[in-house]
């Protein structure tokens, strides 16, 4: 078990809401404490006994407080292995004592980032002595108990309680490892805050930082084990009623979450299944838009997560109510609405008005390895080429548009048919986009036939052959948008034009693996 008796602790905090939780304990096992700065007065003012550093290194706090603890009297007392015989020499001739016991807190650097000040303000907030500290206890827990998060102060506490002022060696190392994740990751949040402000999008050395939100019951299946964390200060989304949520829970939330960042404010609803759209649309009046989206694929959209761009009212919440969806996200819940939703005892309820998805980017891990890139933000609203005879008319132009922004949510190959304003049918990863055409104009015959007439269709990628043009046009689709690009382009053209048919390319592709 390896006790080490505490006798000595320096504490130097950024926050210092929890001292009260362990300074009663520390004076029980007359822990002597030293401190500085804000720290040393606020346990002063607390009326518990401190040294403040200055008194102890006799050495002048310097440079508006940028060196403080940074002494060799302060490091030699935490770093110095306590069996070394030649270690305890050099500290008897420099008349150091030991340092037991360090409980620091970063500077809130994260969070002052958030604050858009400027980038010299931003600049002191960059911790050099905190960090140091906590490296140097964690380096050495041997001998040395290190607490770098105030949520500890209660496991420190129980720690001193149990062992008479002593600490465990197994406590000592989890103290540890926390700590260096502590200092790891406001590191990242520093290097990755220089590489945004000076657009450096793959720096030579990457970090992905994230904190512990909640452990889930599992994985996608159960029996891999997951976590879910997050990259910011805020994860943005509030659940305000219905069971715990899963991994595959967060994977349709934010896949619908995406879609919902694609359009206007105030405009649309997306259901997801499987990461997977079953049905999209931007009308402006929500029972249409939701009836709309829904009419798309309903066996698919059962047990779904349905997102919705605006507040929820209590006449859309009827609506909702009379299918079974396992989540609901919106911007916000009238008080009658959500009095509605709720009836269902599970059904999840999110309001995801305060999320920012705003400089992401997409990694995806294989094995000892992993790629990072942009996220596909491109929403295409560019003059199209059209290469058929046939021209669009305005109303088709608008509804290719807004198809070929829905297929790149859509996973490869994807097409997307849509009539007006919203998704008829959806068909995606297939190896061969042949079948994805099939499989969209199957969905769009079998549950809104009267609508697939004068529809128009994308993909995110180009045709490869006339195949895929000939099964849509085939199934009534009229107008087709796609990036172009296939050395089998004027093949696919001449299909179009013989088919009647309206072609527009975008030179844009949207593949999602």
């Amino acid at each position: 078990m390896k006790l080490k008796k505490i006798k000595r602790a320096i504490i130097s905090v950024a926050n210092k809401e929890n001292l009260k939780l362990i300074l009663p304990t520390l004076k029980k096992f007359n822990i002597e404490i030293i401190s500085s700065g804000g720290s040393f007065k606020k346990i002063k003012n607390m009326k518990y006994k401190c040294i403040e550093v200055s008194n102890y290194t006799k050495f002048s706090e310097m440079l508006d407080g940028r060196v403080k603890t940074l002494h060799p009297k302060i490091h030699a007392g935490i770093l110095n292995i306590r069996n070394n015989t030649k270690h305890k020499k050099e500290l008897k001739k420099g008349n150091i004592p030991n340092i037991d016991l360090v409980i620091v807190d970063l500077y809130p650097f994260e969070k002052e980032i958030q604050k858009k000040n400027s980038e010299k303000k931003i600049i002191d907030y960059i911790d050099i002595g905190g960090t140091a500290l906590i490296r140097a206890a964690a380096k050495n827990f041997n001998d040395v108990t290190v607490i770098s998060d105030i949520s500890d102060y209660i496991n420190l506490k129980k720690e001193l309680e149990i062992f008479k002022g002593s600490t465990s060696l197994n406590f000592r190392k989890i103290m540890s490892a926390k700590a260096f994740g502590s200092t790891a990751y406001n590191d990242s949040v520093i290097s990755n805050w220089f590489n945004n402000k000076l657009n450096i999008k793959f720096p030579e050395k990457k970090t992905i930082y994230g904190k512990l939100i909640d452990n889930l019951r599992y994985g996608e299946n159960p029996h891999q084990q997951s976590s879910l964390y997050k990259t910011g200060l805020n994860l943005g989304l509030k659940q305000l009623s219905g069971k715990k949520l899963s991994y595959n829970n967060y994977n349709d939330i934010y896949s619908a979450l995406n879609i919902l960042n694609s359009f206007k404010k105030n405009e649309g609803i997306a259901i997801i299944k499987h990461a997977t759209p079953c049905g999209v649309s931007i009308e402006k009046n929500s029972i249409r838009c939701f009836q709309n989206a829904l009419a798309c694929d309903p066996i698919s959209s059962f047990g779904g997560v349905i997102a919705v761009n605006t507040i929820i009212t209590k006449s859309l919440a009827y609506e909702i109510n009379k299918i079974f969806f396992e989540i609901v996200i919106s911007r916000g819940f009238k008080k009658d609405a959500l009095k509605i939703l709720k009836k269902k005892k599970n059904i999840r309820l999110i309001d995801c008005n305060k999320l920012n998805l705003i400089n992401e980017h997409n990694f995806l891990f294989l094995g000892n390895a992993f790629l990072a890139q942009d996220k596909d933000r491109d929403l295409f609203d560019k003059k199209l080429k059209i290469v058929t005879r046939k021209k669009p008319t305005l109303n088709q132009l608008k509804s290719l548009k807004f198809a070929f922004n829905v297929c790149k949510f859509v996973k490869s190959n994807s097409i997307v048919l849509v009539s007006g304003k919203s998704t008829i049918g959806i068909g995606g990863g297939q190896p061969s986009r042949l079948d994805s055409c099939k499989i969209a104009s199957k969905k769009a015959l079998e549950f809104v036939p009267e609508k697939i007439q004068n529809s128009v269709a994308a993909s995110d990628a180009f045709f490869p052959f006339p195949d895929g043009i000939e099964e849509l046009a085939e199934a009534g689709v009229e107008a087709i948008i796609q990036p172009g690009g296939s050395i089998n382009d004027k093949k696919v053209i001449e299909a179009a034009n013989n088919a009647g048919l309206v072609m527009a390319f975008t030179k844009i592709r949207h593949f999602l693996h």
